[in-house]
């Protein structure tokens, strides 16, 4: 139970255009129900007649800036996560009004029913932008060769394989000359792209370098580039939230989900909660780590000791990008150099002693 300090809780539903809110005094009863527009003005305008007020909004596109707009108000601001408050979003008659009051009541009672999370700082959320900016652009390089290429094929052509940077160029030679007019404007912004994302590549390094030096310490983990150290650094924001670095791993969805009921305990695919792009290029990490490019080391022998049937190598790779999300934690907080073969050298000398 909440102990109640605060003279107001404010339960918040966020909108893009208006905010639906609900205001409970110390005794709990509704003494404001409103939609406030969603800007500064007039949310500063409205929240200036409540002071020290405890305010519950849900994370959204929208709460990061809201939030930091309460808090320098002076108020106490509780950011729901969604996924968890499943009284809210589970409702078969939901509405705006009623989750404001949901919001209210539920802070009113206990803070932990709402599973709070912690907002990034302004400046990882700015270089976090950035990353994702790159992810839409490359998403839509790789749609826009895939129709190239299909195009093609309907008229009995192929394109030869190549990288996808050397697409733009290499493609032109297999583009049969009718259908080279109405492909030029893709090509030409498959080349444009291209030249943008090694743009965002550099910006990317920049930011490892001048903003987050702990990168490089994460990064030397081979199959871990600049791009994936500093998702890897944003996403996670503050690695000490993490009591041990194996409490990373279901927080980033790699762990397998649980349906035990009895005896009964059912095998499970892993949860995917969190943050999606950073499950993948983790995944993406491993795919090296147990390809014919990845060097011998502690994480690939662990991969591989995992069987080598196509289902195997598929959880073996998941397998990998749960110990390299553990890893990758461990020598970020405790400031450690990596090792290749520091397990296997410990088992070594366990042996020897």
């Amino acid at each position: 139970m909440t102990t109640i300090t605060q003279e107001w809780t404010i339960g918040m539903d966020l909108g893009d255009k208006s905010n639906q809110i609900c205001v409970l005094n110390r005794e709990g009863e509704i003494t404001t129900e409103c939609s406030v527009g969603n800007t500064e003005v007039q949310l500063s305008k409205f929240f200036k007649d409540h002071l020290s007020a405890l305010i519950i909004i849900e994370a959204g596109t929208h709460s990061s800036w809201i939030e930091r707009l309460l808090k320098n108000l002076q108020h106490e601001v509780i950011v729901a996560n969604p996924r968890k408050v499943s009284a809210i979003w589970m409702n078969k008659l939901k509405t705006d009004k009623r989750d404001a009051q949901m919001l209210a009541r539920m802070g009113r009672f206990d803070i932990d029913l709402l599973c709070p999370v912690k907002h990034r700082g302004l400046k990882s959320q700015v270089a976090l932008c950035s990353i994702r900016a790159r992810d839409i652009m490359v998403r839509a390089r790789q749609k826009l060769i895939l129709h190239v290429r299909s195009s093609v094929k309907g008229f009995g052509y192929r394109i030869s394989k190549c990288s996808t940077e050397s697409f733009h160029k290499k493609s032109i030679e297999d583009i049969p000359d009718f259908m080279y007019p109405v492909l030029r404007p893709l090509i030409r912004s498959i080349a444009l792209m291209s030249q943008e994302i090694k743009e965002y590549d550099k910006q990317i390094d920049q930011l490892c370098d001048e903003h987050f030096p702990e990168t490089k310490k994460i990064g030397a983990i081979a199959g871990v580039g600049s791009l994936t150290a500093l998702a890897f650094v944003l996403t996670i924001d503050d690695p000490k939230r993490f009591r041990k670095s194996r409490d990373i791993a279901p927080y980033l969805g790699l762990v397998p989900g649980r349906d035990q009921s009895g005896s009964s305990d059912k095998p499970m695919p892993i949860t995917k909660s969190g943050n999606c792009y950073i499950r993948r290029l983790l995944v993406g990490s491993a795919n090296y780590i147990m390809g014919p490019f990845g060097p011998d080391c502690d994480l690939r022998r662990f991969g591989e000791k995992l069987g080598s049937s196509p289902t195997a190598k598929k959880k073996a790779k998941v397998a990998v990008a749960r110990k390299l999300a553990v890893l990758m934690h461990r020598l970020w907080v405790h400031d450690e150099t990596y090792d290749p073969f520091f397990n296997h050298l410990k088992k070594a000398e366990k042996k020897s002693a």
